[in-house]
């Protein structure tokens, strides 16, 4: 059986949050994850996901935004290492003992 969610009063559709609508798409980003699937998990319509998924690679105010990035050949000796290319010759090395929460913070900050 089903779920039906039942919307009551003058205004009929229903209201995402910017950080609801992040979820939900870097959900839909993850690997192997179909959309579809995601949609219905999170009682959204398809099309609306692709929508939200369209403006967070444009970086259209919902909260996520994609930055170009290329994988290169891992050089000997550097087991782990992420290299990240922040543009204007900016560059931030981490090994593979980064704290993760810590990282997370910095890329957040140099995002703004």
């Amino acid at each position: 059986m089903s779920t039906v969610t039942v919307l009551s009063g003058p205004e009929r559709r229903r209201r995402w949050t910017a950080q609801e609508k992040a979820r939900i798409v870097e959900e839909s980003f993850a690997s192997r994850a179909i959309v579809a699937e995601v949609a219905r998990r999170h009682d959204v319509n398809a099309n609306l996901l692709h929508v939200w998924r369209r403006q967070a690679r444009e970086g259209a105010g919902s909260g996520v935004r994609f930055l170009p990035a290329a994988v290169a050949r891992q050089e000997r000796g550097r087991d782990g290492a992420i290299e990240i290319e922040l543009g204007g010759g900016v560059r931030l090395r981490v090994d593979a003992a980064v704290d993760e929460a810590a990282l997370g913070r910095v890329l957040r900050a140099l995002g703004r």
